[in-house]
């Protein structure tokens, strides 16, 4: 037997959660960390200058990511529950082999320079609450990560992460420790005045592509098969159609809450850089950190404390789905044994891309590489690999050969192809920004 997997679950609380609140939280997993990764240290810069910039004038994209958001991370929990597989096997099964290589390799690099760009932020934010220096700091979190992910198995690693979502919270109380217009507020997400300049479509451009990332899709189609592989009693839905009522029911409300929770925060984030920065003319941000910064002389240094803690918490959220999600799309892709709930031994391969991938965004912060423009071209790469990713996945989804009774349809479909459209919609106006103005 498998000395991790024999090892029992550590009691640390005195008293047991009510039933109820047991049930609730045991519906709450692979979306809700999946919606949480999102908000990442980077995704904090991309809304902090949407706010700083343009106010209120964003906020009504966050309205639109929502249902989009939703509909794709379901499909790929779909994909993954009801066939037992990561959704680079069930990609490969559909598209040539060939593409789908091209397309794990570029999200392995666009993650390990997103990484790079989220550890580069935890250790900025680090020095500003702490003596140090902030590349030593982000050997720290990156050792960490990897460690944690390594070291402790599966179910116990998910209930930290679970946890660790609640650093969000900090975003939401940001907003109440300043003075914010709500009238306004709510004139200009529903009834917005757009600037239609280059500066603006690619603002819209970079929301899109960091609210809806293909990482997000191969990580939550993974946890489904982890929570699979978890639960001596569940089949793949195919199998067990018994099951499917329940797991489909469990998976929406997951997805609905995690994406609620990355769209809520996105948006309280926008919000306290538009009521403090934008209206003291901060509006050129470079980093999360910067934000942070910005915020102590007009907001407060609760209001800036807060920022920055957030910014190291959710940090170590997404860092573990960088590397996992780009761990599991390898996996897949080259039938390599693949879980969180394994031993090194017993999956090297994987896990040795979870080093690789997390050290090699450590190391990035060593060499002369200016920071924003990795981060821009991480953005461009993630643009570029998202759209056919979305078309193989809606096609793996509509498959009776793959699916079987259990394909999308009705509204979850349509609902897919409106987002798989959007993007490129996104990708060709981030392009055609460059040409067009």
């Amino acid at each position: 037997m498998n000395s991790r997997d024999a090892e029992p679950a550590l009691d640390v609380s005195g008293d047991k959660p009510s039933p109820e609140a047991s049930a609730w939280l045991s519906k709450l997993g692979p979306g809700l960390i999946t919606g949480a990764a999102d908000d990442d240290p980077s995704g904090i810069a991309t809304y902090s200058q949407a706010g700083a910039r343009f106010g209120f004038n964003l906020l009504w994209t966050l309205l639109l990511t929502y249902p989009l958001m939703v509909a794709i991370q379901m499909i790929s929990a779909h994909i993954g529950r009801v066939t037992g597989r990561g959704l680079a096997t069930n990609l490969q099964r559909f598209a040539p082999r060939r593409l789908v290589w091209l397309i794990v390799g570029l999200l392995l690099v666009a993650n390990v320079i997103n990484i790079a760009a989220d550890i580069a932020a935890m250790g900025d934010a680090m020095v500003l609450v702490a003596p140090g220096k902030a590349q030593w700091y982000a050997v720290g979190f990156g050792l960490l990560s990897v460690l944690l992910q390594v070291f402790i198995p599966y179910q116990r690693y998910v209930n930290l992460l679970k946890w660790l979502t609640l650093v969000l919270l900090a975003y939401v109380a940001t907003v109440f420790v300043v003075r914010v217009p709500w009238a306004e507020v709510l004139r200009s997400t529903v009834w917005p005045q757009p600037a239609w300049h280059k500066e603006y479509l690619t603002t819209i451009v970079a929301v899109f592509g960091t609210t809806i990332s293909p990482y997000l899709f191969f990580w939550q189609a993974a946890q489904e098969v982890e929570e699979l592989r978890a639960d001596a009693d569940a089949q793949p839905l195919r199998r067990a159609p018994e099951q499917v009522k329940s797991q489909f029911r469990r998976i929406r409300f997951d997805t609905l809450v995690g994406m609620a929770v990355s769209n809520l925060v996105a948006f309280f984030i926008m919000l306290t850089t538009a009521t403090t920065l934008h209206a003291h003319g901060a509006v050129d941000l470079q980093s999360s950190a910067q934000a942070a910064s910005a915020l102590k002389p007009v907001a407060g240094e609760l209001a800036f404390v807060l920022f920055a803690a957030g910014i190291v918490g959710t940090g170590l959220l997404a860092i573990p789905v960088l590397a996992g999600s780009a761990a599991y799309a390898m996996a897949g892709t080259f039938h390599w044994k693949s879980s969180l709930d394994s031993t090194f031994s017993a999956a090297r391969k994987f896990y040795a891309i979870i080093i690789v991938a997390t050290l090699a965004g450590v190391g990035i912060n060593f060499v002369p590489i200016d920071p924003i423009k990795a981060l821009y071209w991480s953005a461009v790469l993630n643009g570029v690999i998202a759209v056919p990713v979305m078309v193989i996945m809606m096609a793996v989804a509509s498959s009776t050969r793959i699916m079987g009774a259990l394909k999308i349809r009705g509204r979850l479909r349509a609902l897919g192809w409106l987002c798989t459209g959007v993007m490129a919609l996104a990708v060709l106006t981030m392009f055609g920004a460059e040409f067009l103005y």
